[in-house]
């Protein structure tokens, strides 16, 4: 594989990615740092175990398989296809030019809906933070600014860069979780002790549990980042796998095991009541019983470095998104720049600051709420995204594959990516199904919501259709960097 980016053949722009700069650890940091484990255990695991009982820790093991089970052909894929564009790229080769365009916008706007709605969780939390910690106390959108400031510098410096910074930051949010896990286990838990009653049957299989997984799979976003880091990523086709497989497995086993250890704080009879009476607060409740005081102050302050950590992440897939799509010329050439220096696509990395100021603060002039309207009205359009692609992509590796004689196997190349097709698609039923507990509204809200993605394939529809018509070229560039046949239209 070339070490430019085709930015630099193509476009003349200058240097491209910076190759072999990550190895599989950096990319399990990038991608686990983008689901946000700590805000997703405190902020959402509560509300998981309300709805869905005890058996909610099943929920991230349901979702994790799930997943792992389309990485099987997802990472296949990867094998053969040179090209950073991901969910985008994969779906052109196997599903044609067409749904390859669709996909490309599907992808734009839901990496950038999930990263810019994050901007009002941010808010909240630092600001929470400050107050708890410091006694400073400043409007949300304050931090929400500073974060955006910061998200830029990051996603502007080397990719190596970013990546240690993030594997500070997640290690160090990882490790709190697991230090209260593991302190609730060697102290027997509470008064009913120790079992394993959240993975009895009678407790998974159970109508709630499908209310919540959603939920479990929304806490697994952007574990698909993988594949878009390929350029700068050593040894590609081994690494790329790896991580991807790893990421999974980490997010779905600290999931499982820190909620299963929350139900043990509270005991299987006292956990849902718990979570109804704390909310948020369970945590730190179980915090402070089993480690003392000081266990609140770091909580507080690694929930702001989690967001922060978790923005940086998927700013860098966005620009590299665009980067890849603006390199086969479906964007402006301008996007595919490459900094001379940093080697990061800064000036796609200023579009999407500007596109995050721009819709930041709209929400601040409106006094909309950063948590209820900001971060769910924003996200949920990118959960619907990303599911969507995924079922494109399980697609794709068969239509793909039964092209090719490739000797990959049956297992890896139609069997697993029909059932995760199907997986993925259940997702999106009880997703639609129970949107009213992702938003937390009801009405014409919901509608929009549900209505964003179905739109934006639909001008992605169009879009393709005028690039077939009259920019042609273009059109056939779609894709055309992979290592593969030609892609049919």
């Amino acid at each position: 594989m070339s070490t430019t980016s085709p930015a630099s053949t193509e476009h003349g722009s200058g240097p491209g990615l910076k190759a072999n700069a990550l190895g599989t650890s950096d990319l399990v940091f990038i991608v686990v740092s983008a689901a946000a484990p700590l805000m997703v255990m405190v902020g959402v695991a509560p509300l998981a175990l309300m709805i869905g009982g005890i058996g909610a820790p099943s929920a991230y093991v349901f979702a994790g398989i799930s997943l792992a089970i389309f990485a099987v052909g997802f990472t296949t894929m990867s094998r053969h296809i040179d090209n950073a564009g991901a969910f985008y790229s994969y779906i052109a080769v196997g599903l044609g030019r067409t749904a390859g365009v669709i996909s490309a916008l599907v992808a734009l706007v839901s990496y950038n809906a999930l990263q810019i709605g994050v901007y009002g969780l941010a808010g909240v939390a630092i600001q929470g933070t400050f107050v708890e910690v410091f006694g400073i106390d400043q409007p949300w959108w304050v931090y929400a600014l500073a974060c955006i400031a910061i998200v830029w510098y990051v996603g502007f410096r080397s990719v190596d860069f970013g990546a240690k910074f993030l594997a500070v930051l997640l290690t160090a949010e990882t490790a709190l979780l697991l230090v209260l896990a593991v302190a609730i286990v060697v102290q027997g838990g509470g008064k009913e002790g120790l079992g394993l009653d959240s993975f009895a049957p009678g407790n998974m299989f159970v109508q709630p549990m499908t209310v919540i997984l959603p939920t479990a799979f929304a806490a697994f976003m952007g574990f698909e980042a993988t594949v878009i880091y390929r350029r700068e990523t050593r040894d590609p086709r081994r690494t790329i796998p790896r991580a991807t497989y790893l990421a999974v497995a980490i997010l779905a086993g600290t999931y499982a095991f820190i909620v299963w250890s929350i139900v043990q704080a509270f005991g299987a009879s006292g956990a849902v009541e718990a979570a109804t009476t704390n909310g948020v607060g369970m945590f730190f409740v179980a915090g402070e019983t089993y480690l003392g005081s000081w266990f609140t102050t770091a909580m507080h302050l690694l929930i702001a470095t989690s967001v922060v950590a978790s923005l940086v992440a998927f700013h860098n897939a966005v620009t590299r998104y665009s980067l890849a799509i603006a390199d086969e010329g479906l964007l402006p050439a301008v996007l595919a720049k490459v900094h001379p220096r940093t080697r990061a696509p800064y000036v796609a990395g200023l579009v999407q600051t500007a596109l995050s100021l721009a819709i930041v603060g709209g929400f601040a002039i409106a006094k909309a709420d950063p948590y209820t309207q900001l971060l769910i009205w924003v996200n949920t359009p990118g959960i619907f995204g990303i599911l969507l692609l995924q079922v494109a992509a399980a697609i794709s590796v068969v239509a793909y594959f039964r092209k090719r004689a490739t000797g990959e196997g049956a297992w890896r190349t139609v069997v697993a990516p029909v059932v995760s097709a199907g997986l993925m698609l259940l997702a999106i039923v009880l997703s639609a199904k129970n949107i009213s507990f992702l938003t937390g509204t009801t009405g014409a809200v919901n509608q929009v919501l549900l209505l964003t993605i179905p739109v934006t394939c639909l001008l992605g529809l169009a879009w393709a259709t005028w690039l077939r018509r009259n920019r042609r070229e273009a059109f056939d560039a779609v894709a055309s960097s992979c290592e593969t046949a030609e892609v049919s239209a």
